[in-house]
């Protein structure tokens, strides 16, 4: 296969025509190469418009889904992410490198190890994963040692897999002026939404596109009471 080749088809066949036009990303698509964290046994497949089998059932996202992640978000080099499902580590080498720092929460330790070889081997040294439950908040690296799940901690939130409502305690960890990117609802209807926190106690939601991924494991669930 010719790598660069297949790279350059993959942006130009699947990322731009879905929107994804800003000059900064798709030009970090060809720094970052995807398929330095796909399984071997997938390697073939890291540019094809399909998500990737991972360990434990889970899945690499679509690329163009990827991309569109980091275009929505426009993360700024002093910033704080916190990503909750690190997956193969990918979407936080892709956001490490417009980062200050990256926090990545993954429940599943195989890809704990997975994700922290992949980064290791690329020479990102700003991307710190943690094995834990992240989907109701997560410490901030200077409140890591205490356990502090503060609020306003974090700059940008990225959820790598669906949640069926908004999660409010990942909300509240949002600095004024912060983004969260968040699918949100059940099969088959689901948003990709921004969230930004505008005040204290202001939030502006807008939808950005409709779409089906996996959920995320123990999001918590509406009530579904009925008299």
């Amino acid at each position: 296969m010719n790598l660069e080749q297949a790279r350059f088809n993959m942006i130009e066949q699947q990322i731009r025509p879905w929107d994804v036009l800003d000059a900064e990303v798709l030009e970090l698509l060809t720094i970052v190469k995807r398929e330095a964290f796909v399984p071997p046994a997938y390697r073939s497949m890291a540019f094809v418009d399909a998500e990737i089998p991972l360990p434990g059932g889970e899945n690499m996202l679509q690329p163009k889904f990827e991309a569109r992640i980091l275009q929505e978000l426009m993360i700024r080099k002093h910033e704080q992410v916190l990503e909750i499902g690190t997956g193969s580590g990918y979407q936080a080498a892709l956001m490490a490198y417009r980062a200050r720092a990256v926090t990545s929460v993954e429940i599943q330790p195989e890809l704990v190890a997975m994700a922290r070889a992949n980064l290791v081997d690329y020479g990102i040294d700003n991307v710190d994963v943690e094995l834990g439950d992240g989907i109701c908040g997560w410490p901030a690296p200077d409140n890591k040692a205490r356990g502090i799940f503060a609020r306003q901690a974090y700059d940008v939130i990225v959820l790598s897999g669906s949640v069926p409502t908004m999660p409010q305690q990942l909300m509240q960890q949002l600095k004024v002026g912060g983004r969260m990117f968040v699918v949100t609802g059940e099969m088959p209807a689901m948003s990709a939404q921004v969230v930004t926190r505008m005040s204290d106690t202001a939030f502006n939601t807008v939808k950005r596109f409709e779409t089906v991924i996996k959920p995320l494991r123990n999001a918590p669930q509406p009530s579904r009471f009925t008299f």
